[in-house]
């Protein structure tokens, strides 16, 4: 996979350093740089980009309002932020971000970013639909500081246009449809952009269990185990529909030990 690439920033030097920096990834095509947001967000609009590398501090927009703008747009790149501060880790990740890079960037964190990019797009695309449960997600999509890594228990999902952040405790389970990934709370069906695998390594591993390929579930919503068929269970969740989510085979042994029945 080819990811079509834009480097939007306002130093002339940072834009070369970055280039120079993707020039060993493959998989990366820069067919484009951008000297501002505004620039940017007209080249965005007219081409189908499928990754952003994008400043912060910029005049005028700032790369943050342009995180903002791309998300109302049909087509929308993902966007990894490359910047020399770290004080707007939190702000980027509700635009919706990938990563989040502090300059000078280090050739392993860049790589880390693409890796999630062509992840996220084989998701998307279904090309990893067949993945088994044995694969662990290696990295949690955090933001790094100079003192390390923070971590906060919201998740990032869209509704009716806009970003908002959904505690983990009121997330009943996440699931995968039609090879996009959604949040489901109480009463509510959230679009998001992390795949099922950074999920359940972002969330409390002691709540969230892996039922199934396509699901993700919190065990602390569920209010009943109804026994299906050939050693498999679904279970009744406590949201405003009492939805079912599938318990495979394989998972069902596990959850049997995790529930102590």
């Amino acid at each position: 996979m080819k990811l079509k690439a834009l480097i939007v920033d306002d130093e002339y030097p940072a834009r070369q350093e970055l280039r120079f920096a993707l020039s060993s990834f493959e998989n990366i095509e820069i067919v484009g740089e951008a000297t501002s947001a505004q620039e940017a967000l007209a080249l965005i609009k007219a081409l189908d980009y499928q990754v952003l590398f994008l400043d912060i501090s910029m005049p005028g927009m700032s790369g943050l309002e342009l995180g903002a703008a791309i998300q109302e747009l049909p087509r929308q790149p993902h966007v990894i932020f490359v910047t020399a501060y770290d004080e707007h880790a939190v702000q980027a990740f509700e635009v919706n971000a990938v990563d989040y890079l502090l300059k000078p960037v280090e050739p392993g964190r860049l790589k880390k970013a693409i890796d999630k990019v062509v992840r996220i797009s084989q998701e998307y695309s279904g090309a990893d639909a067949s993945a088994g449960l044995d694969q662990q997600e290696a990295d949690v999509r955090t933001a790094p500081t100079q003192q390390g890594q923070i971590k906060i228990d919201r998740i990032p999902a869209e509704k009716q246009g806009k970003t908002v952040l959904v505690a983990e405790s009121d997330i009943f389970y996440a699931f995968t449809e039609q090879d996009y990934i959604y949040i489901k709370t109480f009463s509510d069906k959230l679009f998001t952009r992390f795949t099922l695998k950074e999920l359940e390594a972002r969330l409390n591993p002691s709540v969230f269990f892996r039922t199934h390929r396509c699901y993700l579930v919190n065990l602390h919503k569920v209010k009943e185990i109804v026994p299906f068929f050939n050693g498999t269970y679904n279970l009744v969740v406590e949201d405003k529909e009492n939805s079912e989510v599938p318990v495979s085979r394989a998972q069902a042994k596990k959850l049997r030990k995790i529930l102590g029945f």
